[in-house]
Protein backbone atom coordinates (compact mmCIF):
# COMPACT_ATOMS: atom_id res chain seq x y z
CA UNK A 1 0.00 0.00 0.00
CA UNK A 2 1.80 3.19 -1.07
CA UNK A 3 1.96 6.27 1.71
CA UNK A 4 -0.79 8.32 0.07
CA UNK A 5 -3.31 5.31 0.06
CA UNK A 6 -2.44 4.56 3.65
CA UNK A 7 -2.98 8.37 4.70
CA UNK A 8 -5.92 8.15 2.80
CA UNK A 9 -7.46 5.14 4.19
CA UNK A 10 -6.27 6.41 7.61
CA UNK A 11 -8.00 9.74 7.18
CA UNK A 12 -11.18 7.86 6.20
CA UNK A 13 -11.15 5.52 9.33
CA UNK A 14 -10.65 8.59 11.47
CA UNK A 15 -14.38 9.54 10.24
CA UNK A 16 -15.87 6.54 10.55
CA UNK A 17 -17.23 5.00 13.82
CA UNK A 18 -15.08 2.44 15.35
CA UNK A 19 -15.42 -0.45 15.32
CA UNK A 20 -17.52 -0.72 12.37
CA UNK A 21 -17.28 -4.49 11.44
CA UNK A 22 -15.27 -7.68 13.46
CA UNK A 23 -12.20 -7.27 14.31
CA UNK A 24 -9.08 -9.69 13.14
CA UNK A 25 -7.04 -10.62 15.38
CA UNK A 26 -3.25 -12.16 13.60
CA UNK A 27 -1.81 -14.76 15.43
CA UNK A 28 2.07 -15.77 14.07
CA UNK A 29 1.81 -19.14 15.68
CA UNK A 30 -0.68 -22.30 15.28
CA UNK A 31 -3.35 -23.21 17.46
CA UNK A 32 -2.70 -24.82 21.24
CA UNK A 33 0.54 -22.91 22.05
CA UNK A 34 0.65 -19.76 24.61
CA UNK A 35 -0.01 -16.51 22.70
CA UNK A 36 -3.26 -18.32 20.71
CA UNK A 37 -4.11 -19.43 25.06
CA UNK A 38 -3.70 -15.77 25.49
CA UNK A 39 -5.64 -14.56 21.93
CA UNK A 40 -9.11 -16.97 22.98
CA UNK A 41 -8.73 -15.78 26.81
CA UNK A 42 -8.65 -11.82 26.01
CA UNK A 43 -11.29 -11.92 22.84
CA UNK A 44 -14.49 -12.98 23.97
CA UNK A 45 -14.11 -10.02 26.86
CA UNK A 46 -12.75 -7.43 24.02
CA UNK A 47 -15.80 -8.22 21.76
CA UNK A 48 -18.36 -7.52 24.82
CA UNK A 49 -17.05 -4.63 25.73
CA UNK A 50 -16.05 -2.99 22.04
CA UNK A 51 -19.82 -4.35 20.75
CA UNK A 52 -17.77 -6.17 17.64
CA UNK A 53 -16.65 -9.76 17.49
CA UNK A 54 -12.54 -10.34 17.53
CA UNK A 55 -11.80 -13.38 15.32
CA UNK A 56 -8.60 -14.88 15.76
CA UNK A 57 -6.47 -15.71 12.74
CA UNK A 58 -3.72 -18.35 13.15
CA UNK A 59 -1.39 -17.57 10.43
CA UNK A 60 1.90 -18.99 10.92
CA UNK A 61 4.85 -19.08 8.43
CA UNK A 62 8.29 -18.05 7.83
CA UNK A 63 8.95 -17.79 11.54
CA UNK A 64 6.01 -15.23 12.04
CA UNK A 65 6.92 -12.99 9.45
CA UNK A 66 3.93 -13.94 7.65
CA UNK A 67 1.99 -13.07 9.99
CA UNK A 68 3.53 -9.47 10.92
CA UNK A 69 3.21 -8.62 6.74
CA UNK A 70 -0.26 -9.09 6.75
CA UNK A 71 -0.95 -6.94 9.32
CA UNK A 72 1.94 -4.27 8.36
CA UNK A 73 0.21 -4.13 4.73
CA UNK A 74 -3.09 -4.07 6.24
CA UNK A 75 -5.34 -0.71 6.41
CA UNK A 76 -4.41 1.43 9.13
CA UNK A 77 -8.36 1.44 10.77
CA UNK A 78 -7.96 -1.08 13.56
CA UNK A 79 -9.72 -3.68 12.18
CA UNK A 80 -6.88 -6.09 11.85
CA UNK A 81 -4.29 -6.55 14.60
CA UNK A 82 -1.49 -8.41 15.40
CA UNK A 83 -0.55 -10.13 18.69
CA UNK A 84 2.54 -11.94 18.89
CA UNK A 85 5.38 -12.59 21.14
CA UNK A 86 8.15 -10.63 20.85
CA UNK A 87 10.41 -13.18 19.30
CA UNK A 88 9.00 -12.28 15.23
CA UNK A 89 9.79 -8.46 16.34
CA UNK A 90 12.88 -8.34 17.67
CA UNK A 91 15.28 -11.54 16.06
CA UNK A 92 13.87 -11.75 12.64
CA UNK A 93 14.50 -8.56 11.43
CA UNK A 94 17.90 -9.44 12.58
CA UNK A 95 18.30 -12.96 10.61
CA UNK A 96 16.50 -12.65 7.88
CA UNK A 97 16.99 -10.14 4.78
CA UNK A 98 15.22 -8.15 2.64
CA UNK A 99 12.13 -8.86 4.68
CA UNK A 100 8.88 -6.88 3.04
CA UNK A 101 8.21 -5.04 6.30
CA UNK A 102 9.94 -2.72 8.86
CA UNK A 103 8.74 -3.57 12.39
CA UNK A 104 9.37 0.30 13.83
CA UNK A 105 8.00 1.55 10.85
CA UNK A 106 5.45 -0.46 9.52
CA UNK A 107 3.10 -1.53 12.63
CA UNK A 108 1.71 0.64 15.18
CA UNK A 109 2.29 -0.53 19.03
CA UNK A 110 -0.70 -0.80 21.36
CA UNK A 111 0.65 -2.24 24.13
CA UNK A 112 2.41 -5.20 25.97
CA UNK A 113 0.11 -7.72 27.19
CA UNK A 114 2.35 -9.66 29.84
CA UNK A 115 5.64 -11.63 29.77
CA UNK A 116 6.32 -15.02 30.12
CA UNK A 117 9.79 -16.82 31.93
CA UNK A 118 11.16 -20.13 30.90
CA UNK A 119 12.67 -23.06 32.95
CA UNK A 120 15.73 -24.68 32.95
CA UNK A 121 15.25 -28.64 32.73
CA UNK A 122 17.64 -31.68 32.62
CA UNK A 123 17.13 -34.91 32.26
CA UNK A 124 17.07 -36.76 35.88
CA UNK A 125 19.92 -38.97 34.79
CA UNK A 126 22.00 -35.91 34.76
CA UNK A 127 24.81 -35.73 38.14
CA UNK A 128 23.96 -32.59 39.09
CA UNK A 129 20.99 -31.28 41.29
CA UNK A 130 21.80 -27.59 41.24
CA UNK A 131 23.17 -25.06 38.74
CA UNK A 132 26.26 -25.12 40.37
CA UNK A 133 26.99 -28.55 39.94
CA UNK A 134 25.48 -28.44 36.46
CA UNK A 135 28.06 -25.66 34.89
CA UNK A 136 30.98 -27.67 36.81
CA UNK A 137 29.73 -30.89 34.66
CA UNK A 138 29.65 -28.72 31.20
CA UNK A 139 32.80 -27.22 32.19
CA UNK A 140 34.54 -31.07 32.71
CA UNK A 141 33.15 -32.08 29.59
CA UNK A 142 33.50 -29.83 27.16
CA UNK A 143 30.96 -30.66 23.93
CA UNK A 144 30.00 -33.04 24.96
CA UNK A 145 26.52 -32.52 26.38
CA UNK A 146 23.91 -30.59 24.76
CA UNK A 147 20.74 -28.31 24.61
CA UNK A 148 17.41 -28.73 22.71
CA UNK A 149 15.92 -25.62 21.19
CA UNK A 150 12.37 -24.94 19.27
CA UNK A 151 14.95 -23.92 16.59
CA UNK A 152 17.42 -21.47 15.06
CA UNK A 153 16.88 -18.27 16.25
CA UNK A 154 14.07 -19.25 19.07
CA UNK A 155 14.11 -17.90 22.46
CA UNK A 156 15.14 -21.14 23.83
CA UNK A 157 18.32 -21.02 21.40
CA UNK A 158 19.11 -17.41 22.57
CA UNK A 159 18.45 -18.53 26.37
CA UNK A 160 21.14 -21.17 26.20
CA UNK A 161 23.66 -19.13 24.36
CA UNK A 162 23.16 -16.24 26.63
CA UNK A 163 23.84 -19.10 29.20
CA UNK A 164 26.89 -20.47 27.65
CA UNK A 165 28.33 -16.43 26.94
CA UNK A 166 27.87 -15.99 30.96
CA UNK A 167 29.61 -18.95 32.60
CA UNK A 168 31.98 -19.49 30.40
CA UNK A 169 30.85 -23.23 28.94
CA UNK A 170 30.70 -24.96 25.80
CA UNK A 171 27.08 -27.28 25.12
CA UNK A 172 26.12 -28.22 21.80
CA UNK A 173 22.97 -26.99 20.62
CA UNK A 174 20.60 -28.99 18.61
CA UNK A 175 17.42 -27.79 17.24
CA UNK A 176 14.12 -29.34 17.13
CA UNK A 177 10.64 -28.38 15.27
CA UNK A 178 9.07 -26.83 18.05
CA UNK A 179 8.95 -26.27 22.15
CA UNK A 180 7.38 -29.34 22.43
CA UNK A 181 9.75 -31.51 20.90
CA UNK A 182 12.89 -29.85 22.71
CA UNK A 183 11.21 -30.99 25.79
CA UNK A 184 10.35 -34.18 24.61
CA UNK A 185 13.81 -34.62 23.39
CA UNK A 186 15.05 -34.12 27.49
CA UNK A 187 12.52 -36.62 28.74
CA UNK A 188 13.69 -39.39 26.08
CA UNK A 189 17.50 -38.59 27.08
CA UNK A 190 18.42 -37.40 23.26
CA UNK A 191 19.02 -33.88 25.06
CA UNK A 192 20.62 -33.37 28.45
CA UNK A 193 19.38 -30.18 29.03
CA UNK A 194 16.54 -27.37 27.40
CA UNK A 195 14.27 -24.05 28.56
CA UNK A 196 11.26 -25.40 28.40
CA UNK A 197 7.47 -23.53 28.99
CA UNK A 198 7.28 -23.07 32.97
CA UNK A 199 3.62 -24.03 32.94
CA UNK A 200 4.35 -27.41 30.10
CA UNK A 201 7.32 -28.43 31.74
CA UNK A 202 6.05 -28.02 35.54
CA UNK A 203 3.78 -31.59 35.55
CA UNK A 204 7.17 -33.15 34.22
CA UNK A 205 9.39 -31.58 37.11
CA UNK A 206 6.35 -32.95 39.75
CA UNK A 207 6.53 -36.21 38.55
CA UNK A 208 10.27 -36.54 38.66
CA UNK A 209 10.74 -37.28 34.97
CA UNK A 210 12.69 -33.61 34.06
CA UNK A 211 14.91 -31.95 37.10
CA UNK A 212 14.49 -28.27 37.23
CA UNK A 213 17.67 -26.05 37.56
CA UNK A 214 16.44 -22.56 37.21
CA UNK A 215 14.09 -20.24 36.30
CA UNK A 216 15.21 -17.84 33.35
CA UNK A 217 13.85 -14.58 34.78
CA UNK A 218 14.90 -12.16 37.37
CA UNK A 219 11.58 -13.36 39.93
CA UNK A 220 10.44 -16.73 40.58
CA UNK A 221 7.81 -18.28 39.21
CA UNK A 222 4.25 -19.07 41.10
CA UNK A 223 4.11 -22.42 39.63
CA UNK A 224 7.64 -23.85 40.39
CA UNK A 225 8.14 -21.50 43.40
CA UNK A 226 10.88 -23.55 45.01
CA UNK A 227 13.23 -23.26 41.92
CA UNK A 228 15.62 -20.47 42.08
CA UNK A 229 16.19 -17.89 39.55
CA UNK A 230 19.78 -18.38 37.48
CA UNK A 231 20.69 -14.77 38.37
CA UNK A 232 20.38 -15.93 42.17
CA UNK A 233 22.12 -19.21 41.33
CA UNK A 234 25.42 -17.20 40.64
CA UNK A 235 24.79 -16.74 36.93
CA UNK A 236 24.43 -12.92 37.39
CA UNK A 237 21.97 -10.11 35.23
CA UNK A 238 20.77 -13.73 33.49
CA UNK A 239 17.06 -12.44 32.54
CA UNK A 240 15.39 -13.93 29.40
CA UNK A 241 11.94 -14.57 28.52
CA UNK A 242 9.56 -13.37 26.09
CA UNK A 243 7.02 -10.31 26.20
CA UNK A 244 3.42 -10.56 24.78
CA UNK A 245 1.91 -7.33 22.44
CA UNK A 246 -0.95 -6.04 20.48
CA UNK A 247 0.22 -3.60 17.59
CA UNK A 248 -1.67 -2.55 14.31
CA UNK A 249 -0.89 -1.33 11.11
CA UNK A 250 1.42 1.91 10.69
CA UNK A 251 -0.71 5.05 10.81
CA UNK A 252 -3.82 4.16 12.42
CA UNK A 253 -5.25 6.57 14.32
CA UNK A 254 -4.64 8.11 17.64
CA UNK A 255 -7.88 7.65 19.09
CA UNK A 256 -8.76 4.09 17.74
CA UNK A 257 -4.63 3.14 19.08
CA UNK A 258 -6.72 4.71 22.58
CA UNK A 259 -9.47 2.96 22.75
CA UNK A 260 -7.79 -0.43 21.90
CA UNK A 261 -5.38 0.29 24.97
CA UNK A 262 -7.80 1.34 27.28
CA UNK A 263 -10.28 -1.68 26.66
CA UNK A 264 -7.79 -3.87 26.67
CA UNK A 265 -5.81 -3.09 29.58
CA UNK A 266 -8.82 -3.12 31.49
CA UNK A 267 -9.77 -6.72 30.13
CA UNK A 268 -6.26 -7.69 31.67
CA UNK A 269 -7.05 -6.28 34.87
CA UNK A 270 -9.49 -8.61 35.49
CA UNK A 271 -8.88 -10.59 38.26
CA UNK A 272 -10.04 -13.95 36.78
CA UNK A 273 -7.80 -12.95 33.35
CA UNK A 274 -4.65 -12.03 35.78
CA UNK A 275 -5.92 -16.16 37.09
CA UNK A 276 -6.27 -17.92 34.08
CA UNK A 277 -3.01 -16.69 32.61
CA UNK A 278 -1.04 -17.07 35.84
CA UNK A 279 -1.85 -20.42 36.11
CA UNK A 280 -0.47 -20.28 32.30
CA UNK A 281 2.68 -19.89 33.46
CA UNK A 282 1.75 -15.63 31.55
CA UNK A 283 2.23 -12.83 34.02
CA UNK A 284 -0.21 -9.65 33.18
CA UNK A 285 1.85 -6.35 32.20
CA UNK A 286 0.87 -3.33 30.02
CA UNK A 287 2.30 -0.46 28.95
CA UNK A 288 1.49 2.63 26.38
CA UNK A 289 2.48 2.42 23.35
CA UNK A 290 5.53 4.58 23.14
CA UNK A 291 6.90 2.01 26.17
CA UNK A 292 6.38 -1.14 23.80
CA UNK A 293 7.70 0.54 21.24
CA UNK A 294 11.34 0.96 22.90
CA UNK A 295 10.86 -2.05 24.52
CA UNK A 296 11.08 -3.64 20.74
CA UNK A 297 14.04 -1.32 19.58
CA UNK A 298 15.85 -2.16 22.86
CA UNK A 299 15.32 -5.78 22.45
CA UNK A 300 16.64 -5.30 19.10
CA UNK A 301 19.95 -3.81 19.74
CA UNK A 302 20.56 -6.91 22.87
CA UNK A 303 19.72 -9.36 20.41
CA UNK A 304 22.03 -8.48 17.80
CA UNK A 305 24.80 -8.57 20.40
CA UNK A 306 24.24 -11.99 21.17
CA UNK A 307 23.57 -12.93 17.38
CA UNK A 308 27.28 -11.72 16.79
CA UNK A 309 28.38 -13.07 19.69
CA UNK A 310 26.76 -16.56 19.36
CA UNK A 311 27.13 -16.41 15.39
CA UNK A 312 23.40 -17.39 14.79
CA UNK A 313 22.18 -17.76 11.42
CA UNK A 314 18.62 -18.61 9.96
CA UNK A 315 18.14 -21.50 9.23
Amino acid sequence: MSFNLVSAAAAAAADLPYPSRPIRLVLPYPPGGGIDALARVLTPKLGAAMGEQWVVDNRSGAAGNVAIEIVARSAPDGHTLLMTLSTPLTVNPLLYKNLPFDVLKDLQPITQLGVANFVMVVHPSIPAATLKEFIALIKAKPGQLNYASAGIGGIQHFASEQFKAKTGTDIVHVPYKGGGPAVLAVLAGEAQMTFGSISASAPHISAGKLRALGVSGLERSQIVPDVPTLNESGVKGFNVGVFYGLLAAAKTPAAIVKRLHDETVTVLKSPDVREILAKQGQEVRTSTPEELRAMIRNELAANAQIIKQANIKAE
